[in-house]
């Protein structure tokens, strides 16, 4: 299942942006106000839970400075990535996109698209606000 949010500009550099999605404290910022918990786990892995769903962990696995942050599920039982790409527009300007990319049988994708759908366009929403 492949699922992308809306681009949304930044009134920041790519550089700050990048900045901003390494730190994985910055992601409580991002989360819709359906959020239950949110907890630091390390400098590259946090836990979080939303309303009506369970609690769910994700590292950092990968970066490409100031273009693009990759977070994964750190359990292999719901795997999937979610990936940042930063693009810049001009000084202290530039876009965001998240790319929700997960492998699930088709009753779970029909269960999950939705909610996540909605949880990553609120990310990128709020992402937007920096």
């Amino acid at each position: 299942m492949n699922l992308e949010s809306p681009t949304v500009t930044v009134n920041k550099s790519t550089e700050e942006v990048f900045a901003f999605l390494t730190k994985v404290e910055n992601f409580e910022q991002l989360m819709p106000e359906s959020k239950q918990k949110f907890e630091k786990i390390s400098d590259s892995r946090f836990l979080f839970q939303l309303k009506g769903m369970p609690e769910l962990v994700l590292d950092q696995k990968d970066s490409t400075p100031t273009s693009q942050v990759v977070l994964g599920a750190a359990s292999d039982k719901l795997p999937f990535t979610l990936t940042a790409d930063i693009i810049a527009l001009e000084n202290n300007k530039s876009t965001a996109k998240l790319t929700f990319n997960g492998e699930f049988n088709a009753m779970m994708s029909m269960m999950i698209k939705s909610p996540i759908q909605n949880f990553i366009n609120t990310l990128s929403e709020n992402i937007s606000k920096l």
